[in-house]
């Protein structure tokens, strides 16, 4: 009689809960083929292709439905061995796609090349919309009927003590004329105006004088020290390029786009080839997003598609058309005619990191002027800077021989030199 109320030791019962566990485990097993499929996609395939669309190699979306597994096994593996054997498929791929053959993987084995197909080959679940909790909003309108309700109330309150203090004041005034007090207000004398008295006294107009000169020539040269100054600067440019996700996400070297600031005066803007040498397969933005300031993934996308059009790059045909145009940047750091500055001497000699003047660059979505970059603002850098000598060839003699002039182990810029006129203005 117990063993028939306890259904779960049935067969039938037993049975169906071992296929549950069996499809479970299955699905547990297919899971972590396409996590670990795709961190190889990720690895090796990424560069070239693209799940849904055509890049330097065709799109991989359902692959494995189109050939044959064995074969997939080979071309991985090594496709250029299948072309020179004259296989049919292999010599097709390889013509369509100018002749260019794909790398080879013997390092993949086929049960890698199986997690990378299943990783090509799986379709995310249908996100479910969220179902908003109608208790939340019953308590939020219930808060505001109560938050109303004091509101009044303390209204209330309020206009029956300025009612109350009326009443009290007019009480007493009528008492204080039943006991016979003269409730009429003392006549004041007449005083002279203010500014009268101040006429009157020249020693006052006199320190006045000299206030108001005083303070007006601060506020002068206050306005005038800030003339030609654009810290902050911040405009808009023609195409959104964030440094937060290149150089502080993805942690690109400032000196890879501008690579002048090597070996040049100038930093440079870098070419849109240099751009295209990622965004020629990346066309689309998968990181993270900014809501709150508007930086959504279609944002993104959307100006990625913008220096398309300026390259001419055709994203279908993974082609140059041969129809561009000229992004017209606007320049933010900006130095007077008069100024010499060398970015070869400071970055490259000088061994002076780029967020010294420019700021916390990594940490930008939007550039701006971080330093006030005025003759001020560099001198205190030349007198507090020590110039590393280590490594440094073009530094050792002079230092060796100005230390001991000095007394000192370490030099700073200023003791070589760095605030003769001449250095800056020519």
């Amino acid at each position: 009689m117990i063993f028939r109320q306890l259904n779960f030791l049935r067969p039938n019962f037993l049975l169906g809960f071992i296929f549950y566990l069996m499809f479970f485990s299955k699905a547990i097993g297919q899971e972590a083929d396409v996590q670990a499929g795709k961190k190889l996609f990720n690895a090796n395939c990424a560069a070239c292709h693209k799940l849904n669309k055509k890049a330097v190699g065709p799109a991989l979306k359902g692959v494995s439905a189109k050939y044959d597994r064995e074969w997939l096994y080979s071309w991985i593996k090594n496709s250029s061995a299948m072309i020179k054997a004259g296989d049919a498929q292999a010599v097709a791929i390889w013509e369509e796609y100018n002749k260019v053959a794909m790398n080879a993987f013997p390092q993949l084995s086929n049960t890698d090349i199986d997690n990378i197909l299943a990783y090509t080959d799986y379709t995310p679940p249908a996100p479910v919309a969220a179902v908003s909790a109608p208790t939340a909003v019953a308590a939020s309108s219930s808060s505001g009927i109560s938050n109303n309700i004091i509101l009044a109330a303390l209204s209330l309150v309020f206009s029956l003590l300025v009612v109350m203090l009326f009443l009290v004041q007019k009480t007493l005034k009528r008492i204080a004329i039943a006991s016979g007090v003269d409730v009429t207000p003392p006549v004041k004398e007449k005083r002279p105006p203010l500014w009268q008295v101040i006429a009157k006294n020249q020693f006052l107009i006199f320190l006045m004088v000299i206030g108001f000169l005083l303070s007006s020539a601060y506020f002068v040269y206050g306005f005038l020290m800030q003339v030609g100054i654009d810290q902050g600067y911040m405009p808009v440019q023609p195409i959104h390029y964030s440094h937060k996700i290149h150089s502080g996400a993805n942690q690109i070297e400032c000196k890879y786009c501008h690579s002048s600031a090597r070996a040049s005066k100038h930093s440079g803007i870098p070419s849109l080839n240099v751009c295209m040498n990622c965004h020629k397969n990346i066309a689309e933005y998968n990181g993270e997003e900014d809501l709150e300031n508007g930086y959504t993934k279609e944002f993104y996308t959307k100006e990625i598609k913008k220096l398309y059009a300026a390259v001419g790059w055709d994203e279908d045909n993974q082609a140059y058309t041969g129809k561009s145009q000229p992004v017209k940047w606007v320049r933010i750091h900006n130095l007077p005619d008069f100024v010499y500055f060398n970015h070869a001497q400071h970055v490259q000699v000088g061994g002076i990191e780029c967020q010294t003047c420019h700021g916390p660059v990594e940490e930008m979505e939007v550039m701006y002027q971080h330093s006030s970059l005025t003759m001020g603002w560099c001198i205190n850098c030349h007198r507090e800077t020590n110039v590393k000598v280590q490594d440094n060839e073009y530094y050792a003699k002079i230092h060796e021989q100005l230390s001991k002039k000095y007394g000192v182990e370490k030099l700073t810029v200023a003791q070589m030199g760095g605030l003769e006129c001449g250095k800056c203005h020519y």
